[in-house]
Formats: C-alpha cells, structure tokens, sequence
C-alpha cells in the first residue's frame, strides 16, 4: 500500500527534555459503558465530560437510531430511555464497544436492528456473542458467518438465563452480555468456557458501573459472571479522563528525559491504564501521584522489560515502542488477541518497527526485542489509533518518522497531533514533499 506525501506526519523529535502538563479526554470505555447503562435505565440521566470522539459518537448515534433520547446538554449529553420500538441501522465504524455492547440491547427493541461498519470490521470477532444471544432467545440473522454485517430482530424482550460462551478473543464478550442482562427476564448466566479471559480489567469496570447503578451482580466464581434481573438505577456520571491514552505523553518523559505531569488522574480506577505506573517504572522511570495528577520524571535510561500484558494489551503499543528504545532486551506476552483489534497489533509492530531498524522477533502471544540504531522512515499505522502512538512515540527519540494516518487517533483522541505539538512545543508540520512509502 502507498501513502501520499500528505498521509505522512512528520513527527516532532524535541531538542530538549519536555516538561509540560496535559489534560485529556474523556475515557472511551468508561463513556460507551454509561451510554449504554443510561439508556437502559430507569429514568434520564446525564452523562458527564464524556469524551467525543468517533467511537462514542458512533455509540450515541447507536442508541438514538433505536429510539433512545440522546441530547447536548453543554459539554455533556443527556440520555432519555425510551421504549425501542424503531427499525434501525447502527454504523459500528471500527469500533468494537459498538459492535459487541448495542446488539445485546437490540433484542429489547421491537424492531430490526441492521448492524455494518467499517470493512476491517467484519474481520474482527463477534460470533460468540451472536451465539450467546441466539441461545438467550434473541433472532440473528448474520448468513452463518458470525461477523458483520448482521441484524438483530427484537420482540420487545429477551428470556435470557444461562450461557456458555469462550471469551479468549475479548473481554468485550462478557462486558457486552453483563451491561444489558439485568434487562432481560431471567438475567444472564455467563460461564466463560476456553483460554483465560484478557482485558480482566475492563470486566471489573463494567462490574462497578452496574453496583453504582443497583444491579446485583454475582462474580464470587472464576470464569463465571451473572446479573439478577432488575431495573438499572440512573445516576449522572462524570467519565474519568482516558488513562490508555496518557501512555504516548507519559512516553515523552522517557524518551526525553523530561517530566510530563496527567492533570486529574484518578486516586482509585478500573481503567486498565493505571498499570502505566507500574510499567514506566519498571522501563527506568520516576513515577509519583498527587492531587495535581500523575508526573512522571525520565531519567535519561529506558531499561527492558519482561511483562504480561494480557491484562492491558491496549498498552502494548505504546510500551513496544519504548522497548524498542531500551538499552536491553524486552519480551512482551500474553497478548495474542491483540492479534483481532484493528489491526494485527503484533504484526503490524514487528513490520514497522523492524521496517525503522529496530530488532523484532514476533511471537505467538506477543514480542522480542533487542536493542539496535533505529532511523527515519515511514511508520504505517493501518487505521489503528494505538499504532499511531508507537509511531509519534519513536518519532520523539529517531529523526525522520513520518507517521501514516496521524488522523485515525481521533478514534479516543479528537486532535491528537494538536495536543501532542502543544506538548512538544513545535509547530504544525507541514507534510513532507518527499515523503515515500
């Protein structure tokens, strides 16, 4: 594939150690769960500082289609439950959240729910889902393939009960089931039966979210999830700022010996991200959290790590591109479902990363790498937004990184390369005339 002298973001290497503070958007994960929960709940109810961005934009437009009251209140949006009884079509763009958490709520419409999206997207998995909802009396109608496009045609109710389902590929799996199950008239049952469950953290959240809203939930039992049936109390809901996407300006301190502070990072969290100060640490870094927010100090030393990242493959990315400017060896693991987000994460690292100098074995479930001289050249990131934090990250430490695609981090991140060059203290670059793929 060939990117066009205007698809290539040079990316900013400072000249010094950046110091600066950022504030960032709202959590995606947090914010496409309280979407979801609001619209099901048993009154209106205000969704807080959420963040705007295609994902969750995708997710508001989701549940409108259906029927459900989605209106701008300022800078937040509030959301009115309204009975589902419209013929609709949801666009889940690329984004998982939407393919996997609106159909369980479709089966409560009384209308059919046609679902499509971007064409990367009918790659990615949602068979089980499919499955569980079929077994829990909903009607899918998906040409056997398990994968987008499909239709989910609702009767205004779902029997629900008990479900075997293998959730190895994604968390999301479970969280899809957990957020809408207390809606239908037996609850949900899920027995997760396969490889252990990744992303754990992101079914916690989901978890607290429901205990916040008053829905019993039963999680005593490995491998096994389940909600009584019962309404879903409204609560207005401030949505964290999104810990994953620190990981690239937390990568600054390191890579430039700086110190970048998060402003409001919280105290406690289920984001999956908080792990960032533990992994930075480990990298060579100085981490410390106070009232301000999370700073963290480079100390000039980018050190390799041996980690297990099944629980936050979301991170890998960003950590790889740190590994791969460490000054020893780094083995990432456990992540081979990353293998099934919007890109290939695994292959796609070991060819850019490779492709700048660097030296990557990959794996099975996740990467080797060993120090090397990296230089300039194209870092493709393949419609992935966490690609394109590798990419801006190694561009902060090599000359010569153009970034394809600076753009598709507007998936989390609305004008990522604005606030990336706010922190770096560098101009808006113009694309490069000789830029080649």
């Amino acid at each position: 594939m060939t990117s066009s002298p205007a698809d290539l973001w040079p990316a900013p290497r400072p000249a010094s150690p950046v110091t600066g503070i950022v504030s960032l958007p709202g959590s995606k994960s947090l914010t496409n769960r309280a979407l979801v929960l609001a619209a099901l709940a048993d009154r209106p109810s205000v969704v807080r500082r959420p963040l705007r961005s295609r994902d969750t934009v995708l997710m508001a437009a989701g549940l409108a289609a259906m029927g459900v009251g989605v209106a701008d209140d300022g800078d937040d949006w509030k959301i009115t439950p309204a009975a589902l009884t419209r013929d609709a079509a949801v666009d889940c763009g690329l984004a998982g959240t939407v393919m996997r958490f609106v159909p369980p709520v479709a089966g409560l419409s009384q209308g059919t729910v046609a679902f499509d999206g971007d064409p990367h997207m009918r790659r990615r998995p949602v068979g089980e889902v499919l499955g569980a909802l079929a077994s829990l009396g909903m009607t899918i109608d998906d040409g056997g393939r398990g994968a987008l496009p499909f239709s989910v045609r609702g009767t205004g109710s779902v029997r629900g009960g008990t479900v075997v389902i293998d959730a190895s590929a994604s968390s999301q799996f479970i969280s899809a089931l957990l957020l809408a199950g207390a809606r239908y008239d037996c609850g949900v049952d899920i027995r997760h039966d396969g490889k252990p469950v990744p992303s754990l953290p992101h079914i916690e959240m989901t978890l607290a979210m429901l205990r916040a809203r008053g829905v019993e939930v039963d999680d005593a039992d490995a491998n096994r999830w389940a909600v009584a049936p019962g309404p879903i109390a409204a609560i207005d809901e401030a949505i964290e700022p999104d810990l994953s996407n620190a990981a690239p300006f937390l990568a600054l301190a390191a890579t430039t010996g700086g110190t970048i502070t998060i402003r409001d990072w919280p105290a406690s969290t289920t984001q999956p991200g908080d792990d960032l100060r533990g992994v930075l640490t480990q990298l060579g870094c100085e981490v410390s959290l106070d009232d301000v927010g999370l700073t963290v100090r480079g100390t000039g030393q980018i050190h390799g790590v041996d980690l297990d990242l099944h629980d936050i493959g979301e991170l890998t990315p960003a950590i790889a591109a740190l590994c791969a400017l460490a000054d020893s060896p780094s083995h990432l693991r456990g992540v081979g479902h990353i293998r099934a987000h919007e890109t290939d994460r695994l292959a796609a690292l070991a060819t850019e990363l490779g492709a700048l100098g660097a030296h990557v074995t990959e794996h099975a479930d996740g990467l080797s790498i060993r120090p090397a001289a990296l230089h300039g050249g194209v870092f493709r990131t393949y419609s992935d937004h966490r690609m394109a934090h590798a990419g801006v990250i190694i561009g902060s430490a090599v000359d010569g990184v153009l970034v394809e695609d600076i753009a598709t981090t507007s998936k989390t991140f609305p004008d990522f390369a604005g606030a990336w060059l706010g922190v770096v203290g560098a101009d808006e670059p113009c694309p490069n005339p000789t830029g080649r793929s």
